[in-house]
């Protein structure tokens, strides 16, 4: 019996690779319909290893802001290839990305870079704990893999923990408290429990009910001022994506440290920890935190972060991830509206999140995910437009999702 590139990829895959995958969210749920393996991609659009085209709205779990294979960014790793990747002294890009982020994130005044978010995370984390002497860290949402280490922490962005996450230390776990967006009241029981003891609350934002930013932000700059803790913003989805500086720039309120990743560098693993100079000086030479790692000023990342940087400064990026967002979003939901599909698209027009709305039958949203597949359409629970989705490729992909819809009916 014949099978796909698809199917015999994805089995070579599960046997050599725990999950299927690297990473969890990218392992295949939708077989056969889904792109189980990907061959290349271009603009907004990919294509299977069976030749298979898709007009795409996962865009690597996110990184990919402008577009596959974005002409400026692809120049400018091809012209930093043949000077060299990664060197034994800081490359000038170091410098000039630095200031470049302390030009756009209203709370760098120093920047550091590292490859990934979770770990520009945890040297927060470090930071936070070595500034104030105080060990307990509050988390909001999920920051991580390697640092979902409460009870009841979110493990993967849509899975929690219910006890302390296996292979973590009760100890470790301990220190570690996780918190719901927009909850003050929870916090406040934190305070009580922990009085004087919180280093820190690092906050993602919820992406169905971000707007309530507008009211959570402050309010959690006012408590942690009030505790004598750092404020820590997760941007890891929001920079680029939701304004340039993330929710900072959006909400207006600063917090003390940010990472940024993803979007940074239009797929191109870069992340970026910044904040405030005395804080961020802890790291610094003779300072107590020691902070270090051999590709955190790897050459080709930082290219395409000054590459990327450069175009969001010349060209409305921002504004058209909101204008077709809100194309693409609000109209698939208003097709939902009319055909009494209990699904929705909540929170804001660069990163809204798929909700079931109350008595939807289980498992509608995968079998909505599945028959987008089949018709040429990846969709993720936050789906994302990028700067390459232009207003025909938007109406081209409602028209497929019509034809998914129908199935659902």
């Amino acid at each position: 019996m014949s099978t796909s590139s698809n199917e015999r990829l994805w089995a070579r895959l599960c046997a050599a690779v725990p999950y299927g995958s690297s990473t969890c969210s990218k392992a295949a749920r939708y077989l056969p319909e889904e792109p189980a393996v990907v061959e290349r991609a271009r603009g907004c659009r990919l294509w299977d290893v069976d030749g298979r085209e898709f007009i795409d709205f996962r865009n690597g779990l996110g990184p990919i802001t402008l577009g596959y294979a974005h002409p400026a960014v692809d120049h400018a790793i091809r012209e930093q290839l043949g000077r060299g990747i990664v060197f034994g002294y800081p490359h000038r890009l170091e410098a000039e990305v630095a200031e470049l982020v302390q030009a756009v994130v209203p709370c760098a005044e120093r920047v550091r870079f590292l490859k990934t978010g979770g770990e520009a995370v945890a040297a927060c984390f470090r930071l936070a704990r070595a500034c104030t002497g105080r060990e307990h860290i509050v988390q909001i949402g999920y920051n991580g893999w390697l640092n979902s280490l409460a009870a009841g922490a979110a493990t993967l962005p849509r899975a929690d923990a219910g006890t302390t996450p296996s292979g973590v230390p009760a100890s470790l776990a301990a220190v570690h408290h996780a918190a719901p967006w927009n909850g003050l009241p929870a916090l406040e029981q934190l305070a009580e429990r922990l009085p004087g003891r919180i280093a820190a609350v690092c906050v993602a934002a919820s992406y169905a009910d971000m707007a309530a930013g507008r009211e959570f932000y402050p309010a959690l700059r006012e408590f942690t001022r009030r505790e004598g803790a750092l404020l820590i913003y997760d941007e890891i989805v929001t920079g680029f994506r939701v304004a340039t500086g993330g929710v900072q720039e959006y909400f207006g309120t600063v917090p003390d440290l940010a990472v940024f990743a993803k979007g940074i560098a239009n797929g191109m693993p870069l992340s970026v920890y910044c904040g405030r100079r005395d804080v961020m000086d802890c790291c610094d030479r003779g300072g107590p935190v020691v902070i270090s790692s051999t590709y955190g000023g790897e050459a080709l990342s930082l290219a395409a972060a000054k590459a990327v940087i450069g175009v969001y400064r010349a060209e409305d990026v921002i504004g058209h991830l909101w204008r077709q967002g809100e194309a693409m979003w609000g109209a698939l939901n208003r097709r939902f509206e009319a055909g009494s599909i209990p699904l929705r698209l909540r929170g804001l027009w660069p990163c809204p999140q798929f909700v079931p709305e109350p008595g939807a039958p289980p498992g509608l949203l995968d079998r909505f995910f599945r028959a987008a597949c089949h018709c040429g359409v990846t969709l993720y629970h936050v789906p994302y437009v990028n700067f390459s989705h232009t207003a025909a490729d938007v109406e081209e992909a409602l028209s497929r999702l019509d034809r998914a819809l129908e199935t659902l009916a």
